[in-house]
């Protein structure tokens, strides 16, 4: 039985659309007369309350305004509408903190509200928080273009075209701004011959120049950075602390069987709940195909509890020259690809990082392959790294699961300085963005 749904008693009365077409004909003492009565006979009408506010700020009365919006929040205090009515009046009042407060409560309630995020950045600006008007322009333009808005003037409404475009300009700006200062300390310090490569490489990220690599197959998903040698398959050895981490390998496998054995503490490496679909992730013959792991670190966070239930594991790691980048990296875990399930083919975040694979239990009829470039098949104990900006899939074909030390390292061919400065533009981007 399909639940009855509550009609408002304000929204069925006649005066209402009466008075809405009186304000269309910018007939505002008719207009006004009925919001009047509505709003008398239905104190929750939160149309008739904004209509009068709005008059109310027409003639510069903001604190009838504000007295107006207050009253209707009463009834529905998350209307958005009311919110950003209210926000406005307060600024136009001078009450900046107040106004500011209620912006973030709009963004809050509706995270895709443009207009707020937009209105949050100026009053933020306003308040000296330039750092947190930029976050929030970034929100307001990325927000509408994820949605095919503010792409261009033909998707943008005629009366916010201008506003959006400076807005847009701002944005700009300010990021490019963000990005090269996020590393200005090591140009002082190094001279700036050092850091070409980043710069060239930041430009293409701020679309200065067409970023596309030339490989078909490689398609970063956040950042590309050129000039480094091409290929799906590099040395693993280029590492210094790779030797000792594969000498560390049958004490590794040891307690990642053990922890196997229990089968209890892993979970979804895509980071599914219970539930969730995977697919477009993971496929295969088995109905319930997985790919799991047992996280070490993960977006940069170091999980303890983990680290110390598996100490041989733990040391290693600790010995190898991790890449840290702040909520970002390093990813660490033992991976484990469940029987008859295939990781579908998928492209990774950056070439800055490669991706180096420790493979403890390797049944037959596993496989790592990079399209257009061939099969890897892994071999106990041998390291092996790869460039997960080119497309790749994975699969376990086999009765049995599939399980490898799975972690981010340091694109070699960076220098010491260029993972610094990576590090900092990153980290730059994820507060802008986040």
């Amino acid at each position: 039985m399909t639940p009855t749904k509550i009609v408002a008693a304000w929204s069925i009365d006649p005066r209402l659309e009466r008075a809405h077409a009186h304000a269309r004909n910018n007939e505002v003492l008719q207009a006004q007369l009925l919001y009047q009565a509505v709003l008398r006979d239905h104190p929750s009408c939160t149309p008739a309350a904004r209509a009068l506010a709005a008059f109310a700020q027409d003639r510069d009365d903001f604190d009838q305004a504000c007295s107006l919006l207050t009253a209707a929040l009463k009834h529905a205090p998350e209307d958005t509408a009311v919110l950003l009515s209210l926000a406005q009046v307060l600024w136009q009042l001078g009450l900046i903190d107040d106004a500011l407060r209620v912006f973030e409560s709009i963004v809050k309630l509706d995270p895709n509200h443009h207009v707020a995020w937009l209105l949050l950045a100026d009053i933020r600006d306003i308040s000296g928080n330039a750092d947190g008007a930029l976050r929030a322009r970034y929100q307001a333009v990325s927000r509408a273009q994820a949605q095919g808005q503010w792409v261009n003037r033909e998707s943008t409404d005629s009366a916010m075209l201008e506003v959006v475009m400076r807005n847009i300009e701002q944005l700009r700006k300010g990021e490019r701004q963000a990005y090269f200062d996020s590393y200005q300390n090591l140009r002082d310090s190094y001279g700036g011959a050092a850091f070409a490569r980043v710069e060239h490489a930041l430009n293409g990220y701020l679309g200065e120049w067409d970023a596309t690599p030339p490989d078909s197959r490689q398609r970063p998903k956040f950042f590309y950075f050129p000039d480094l040698p091409q290929g799906p398959y590099h040395d693993p050895m280029l590492h210094s602390w790779a030797p000792a981490l594969r000498e560390a390998w049958l004490d590794i496998r040891q307690e990642a069987v053990d922890l196997l054995a229990l089968d209890r503490d892993f979970e979804s490496f895509l980071g599914l709940k219970p539930g969730q679909s995977r697919e477009g992730y993971v496929g295969g013959a088995n109905p319930n195909a997985a790919w799991d792991a047992y996280f070490f670190y993960r977006h940069g966070k170091r999980y303890d509890e983990n680290n110390l239930r598996c100490p041989k594991t733990s040391a290693a790691l600790d010995a190898v020259e991790l890449c840290h980048v702040a909520r970002q990296a390093p990813e660490v875990c033992f991976s484990v690809l469940r029987p008859q399930s295939t990781i579908v083919a998928h492209y990774g975040v950056t070439n800055t990082r490669l991706v180096m694979h420790l493979p403890l239990i390797v049944p037959r009829g596993c496989a790592l392959n990079i399209i257009g470039a061939g099969e890897h098949h892994w071999r106990e104990g041998e390291l092996m790294m790869f460039d997960d900006t080119f497309q790749h899939e994975a699969w376990n074909n086999s009765d049995e699961p599939r399980l490898i030390v799975l972690m981010d390292c340091w694109n070699p061919h960076l220098t010491e300085l260029e993972r610094l400065a990576v590090r900092q533009v990153v980290e730059a981007i994820d507060s802008v963005q986040n």
